[in-house]
């Protein structure tokens, strides 16, 4: 059973052998971000995929936020690196949910858990994140939990 962690290895092996340089980097960082997770806590322990999944997906995160960074402080070349740092990673998340989806998905948790009023939305946004299952950024997961329960 090939795991993901697997999977970013073999990748990065094929990558180095094709000398990706911009692939082989990212995929290092990545893989060191797995292991920095692996070794948190009180004892070492082997991530499951969801877990290497949540790690990518805020290495992914951090790429986009340094990207917008770095072409607001005008560093273009910079901002390229990390967008393509970033198209490198998206290639191991899920396809990303429409904005449309995401309103239909915490409609319906909204919906099963009777959540009605801005005083819920602790257990609001705890059904609509399962719901949506990491296939959106909590941001906008939580922009539609606001909405809705104005």
């Amino acid at each position: 059973m090939g795991t993901l962690k697997d999977r970013l290895n073999d990748d990065l092996h094929t990558a180095m052998k094709a000398r990706d340089e911009l692939t082989t980097s990212t995929l290092r960082m990545a893989l060191s971000s797995v292991r920095t997770a692996e070794v948190a806590g009180d004892e070492a322990r082997e991530l499951s995929d969801d877990e290497v999944l949540a790690v990518l997906t805020r290495e992914a995160k951090k790429r986009r936020e340094a990207a917008t960074a770095f072409a607001g402080a005008g560093r273009d070349e910079q901002a390229a690196k990390e967008t393509a740092e970033g198209g490198v990673l998206d290639r191991y998340l899920p396809k990303q949910l429409t904005d449309a989806e995401i309103a239909d998905l915490v409609g319906q948790a909204l919906d099963a858990g009777g959540f009605s009023s801005k005083a819920q939305m602790g257990q609001a946004m705890k059904a609509a994140q399962a719901a949506v299952a990491g296939r959106a950024e909590g941001g906008r997961v939580a922009a539609e939990v606001r909405r809705r329960l104005a």
